[in-house]
């Protein structure tokens, strides 16, 4: 008998065979009933939504039933009819059922109801069980697929960086070494660990940004993104913090900072969308059990025009404010969470896009200004979040990029093959970053970045 997807039973609840006779297969949540009738809750993770299974007791073997537990594996046939019950339009009436595989009810995890995030996290080879997780992972897949949808009708070109790496893109050498060397018996010359010895020779590491080597493919294509995992190092035990995590950055040949930030705008805002127009279910779903804000939230970035600000300008704004900040802000500051999310929840009432940040605080590869000070930067800030995107108008002036490379400590010779692009044939040129699992945070309405991501990387924890 064919096997349907519960998604389509529920979703499209049309009767599917002259019978109505049909097969499902999936994981029992949950199992109710008396000495008369059984009802099973079973989901395949396709949907949020879960069928009724109704058994007649009559019809099937005690001891078997018995073997029917939270968690069991089940293929169930039978006649799909209109429920009569609340809360489904649609329920099977069980023929047959043939269990996969069971599960003890007094050892497995997920037996009871009301776990934690903290407790799941724990375990997270079978939290993707759970409503919560299923729907955020299928939030996850629905925006990977339309962040390339989305590059791929505007004519990009999907570019893949290389995972290992010997430059350090942000230039904060919260890095991990990539090495075959005998840790017991690593190999020296004049004091220093000998890197010639090494897989590559030279001293390389897992790359933290594919912006880079993006900038490349765009001196060549034109347009191009990349949409890979990146590593970085740091000792942070946050909920934004990862050491694994995803990044979405397209690089532009010709693109000035305008141009970028009419991209960001868009591509964000077609995101959004493209989740409250195909994910709604998963959505509800998280807005009613964990943030009763979040679908508002969503709304309210696609329906408002970005604002556009300088970075002096927002500080002073900052300044002036009456609220009391943890941080004090200035001329010079690198703004924290709680003044980006001023601007954009109490100031503007609205997504902000801040521009011409101080060169200090900003990478190396950003074009200067003519004022000498600042740099054609960008980051795009978001409701609950703060900085969303962050990206730049990239310094095209070979004199000028050489100059800021060792104004912070990077040998030119070093990146000769990037001064490349601007030693032949430079251009205008922009690009940004969008941290795929900051995205998902804020679709998902989360807290933590773990509860984001299938198996999260963080300090002291690389379990499965």
């Amino acid at each position: 008998m064919k096997r349907f997807e519960i998604k389509l039973l529920i979703d499209k609840y049309a009767l599917h065979t002259d019978d109505n006779k049909m097969c499902v297969k999936g994981w029992v949540r949950t199992k109710r009933g008396n000495k008369n009738v059984i009802f099973i809750a079973i989901n395949d993770g396709s949907t949020i939504k879960n069928l009724q299974v109704v058994v007649d007791v009559a019809k099937f073997d005690e001891e078997f039933l018995k073997n029917i537990t939270t968690g069991a594996c089940l293929c169930v046939c039978g006649q799909l009819v209109e429920s009569m019950g609340k809360g489904q339009c649609v329920e099977m009436l069980a023929d047959s059922i043939e269990i996969y595989g069971m599960a003890d009810a007094e050892t497995y995890p997920l037996q009871k109801k009301g776990h934690s995030l903290e407790f799941l996290r724990e375990i997270a080879h079978l939290r993707p069980r759970t409503n919560t997780f299923g729907a955020i992972f299928r939030l996850r897949h629905a925006m990977a697929f339309a962040i390339h949808k989305y590059f791929n009708d505007k004519g990009f070109f999907y570019w893949h960086s290389p995972l290992i790496t010997a430059s350090d893109a942000e230039g904060a050498g919260e890095m991990f070494r990539v090495t075959t060397l005998d840790l017991q018996n690593i190999p020296q010359r004049d004091g220093k660990v000998d890197f010639s010895e090494d897989f590559f020779g030279r001293e390389t590491s897992l790359t933290v940004s594919g912006q880079l080597e993006g900038e490349l493919g765009a001196m060549a294509l034109g347009k191009i993104y990349t949409f890979g995992p990146t590593f970085r190092a740091e000792n942070s035990n946050t909920p934004r913090h990862l050491s694994e995590f995803w990044m979405i950055e397209p690089e532009m040949a010709f693109y000035d900072l305008e141009d970028n930030m009419n991209l960001a705008e868009d591509f964000i805002k077609y995101l959004i969308s493209y989740a409250l127009e195909n994910c709604m279910d998963d959505i509800r779903f998280l807005n009613d059990m964990y943030d009763n804000s979040l679908i508002e939230r969503l709304r309210f970035v696609i329906d408002n025009q970005f604002i556009r600000l300088r970075y002096e300008e927002a500080v002073n704004i900052l300044q002036s404010a009456k609220q009391k900040f943890e941080f004090p802000v200035g001329w010079g500051t690198d703004l924290q969470s709680e003044h980006e999310r001023y601007l954009v929840e109490k100031h503007f009432k609205c997504p902000v896009i801040l521009i011409d940040y101080p060169r200090e605080i900003k990478a190396f590869y950003m074009k200067q200004n003519d004022d000498n000070r600042t740099v054609r930067a960008m980051d795009v800030l978001f409701p609950a979040i703060g900085e969303i995107i962050g990206g730049s108008q990239r310094e095209d002036d070979m004199t000028k990029l050489v100059a800021r490379m060792k104004e912070v400590g990077i040998d030119p010779a070093d990146m000769d093959w990037y001064l490349d692009t601007r030693r032949f044939g430079s251009a205008p040129h922009s690009g940004f970053g969008l941290g795929f699992e900051r995205l998902l945070l804020f679709v998902s309405g989360m807290s933590n970045i773990r509860d984001v991501i299938p198996f999260p990387r963080f300090p002291k924890n690389a379990t499965f």
